[in-house]
């Protein structure tokens, strides 16, 4: 009898905690402008998903995003998502928001403030971050605009630390 119970209740809980995603297709977050970033309609593109800041020495890669996104938006779609964890995304939504376009012209889309890392980290980045979650890789984020690409399907094809710069060879080489 406590065999049973025990076999229930591990197939409760695997049944409470379910398999982890198989694509990011399966995030929702909620968007800076107040919408929601549904990567399910971001099917047939790569994803360039991106830990911002605005108070960083890195800050300067917003221009080189806009810039590959606009000559990329037939194939890629960059998504930002501003981060206080390593203490240099001080503003609010609006101050970002207004600071990302203001000063480099921002039009991809744009999460609000997330955790990216540690004990409260968001359900994506947990996804992005894990190969037991992912199937693909472990990527620790060291520091603020740090890179994960994905293919056209969903599928996390590699990460780049926050020295590696979006328009680098490294990465647009997977945009040819």
């Amino acid at each position: 009898m406590k065999r049973i119970f025990l076999i229930a209740m591990i197939a409760s809980l695997a049944a409470f905690t379910g398999p982890a995603p198989k694509s990011i297709y399966a995030f929702k977050v909620p968007s800076i402008d107040g919408g929601q970033i549904d990567f399910s309609k971001f099917k047939g593109k790569k994803i360039l998903v991106v830990n911002t800041a605005s108070e960083c020495q890195y800050t300067v890669q917003y221009g080189a995003l806009q810039s590959l996104y606009s000559a990329n938006k037939d194939k890629l779609i960059v998504v930002g998502f501003p981060s206080n964890e390593f203490k240099q995304e001080t503003a609010n939504e609006e101050e970002i928001q207004k600071f990302c376009k203001t000063r480099f012209g921002v039009t991809f889309p744009m999460s609000v403030k997330t955790e990216i890392k540690g004990d409260s980290i968001a359900p994506i980045f947990k996804w992005l971050s894990s190969k037991k979650e992912n199937g693909v890789l472990d990527a620790e984020i060291k520091w603020n605009f740090g890179k994960f690409l994905l293919d056209e399907k969903g599928k996390l094809i590699a990460y780049f630390p926050s020295n590696v710069k979006p328009d680098s060879e490294e990465i647009t080489k997977y945009l040819k």
